[in-house]
């Protein structure tokens, strides 16, 4: 099975082609195209080829899903006694991204 670790926004994901991932909101409409291009490391099953940091000219095609928000996050704040009441909500949004393809290059190291 190929899979990459990309990074994007900080964070690191599982790319599986043909798999969908949940990354912060990008600014493309739905059925747009994106290349994500922060390839941390390639696997297909036989050989694993990690980068340094990234590997050169990797990257993943993927489509956007669709847009969609978390469930809310409630933050209260009390002190008693005091009269002190604060609450906020709050409601990450997110792109689901569907990967089309991981594109391999060489550059990198080889490791099992």
């Amino acid at each position: 099975m190929k899979y990459a670790i990309l990074e994007d926004g900080g964070k690191q994901y599982r790319a599986v082609e043909g798999g969908t991932i949940e990354v912060d909101r990008y600014e493309a409409a739905p059925g747009d195209q994106i290349d994500l291009d922060r390839v941390l490391l390639i696997s297909d099953g036989e050989s694993v080829t990690i980068g340094t940091p990234f590997v050169e000219g990797a990257k993943v095609e993927a489509t956007v899903v669709t847009h969609f928000k978390s469930p809310k996050v409630v933050v209260f704040k009390y002190k008693p006694k005091e009269r002190y009441r604060v609450k906020r909500g709050h409601r990450q949004q997110y792109t689901r991204l569907r990967i089309d393809a991981i594109m391999a290059a060489s550059g990198g190291k080889n490791g099992s």
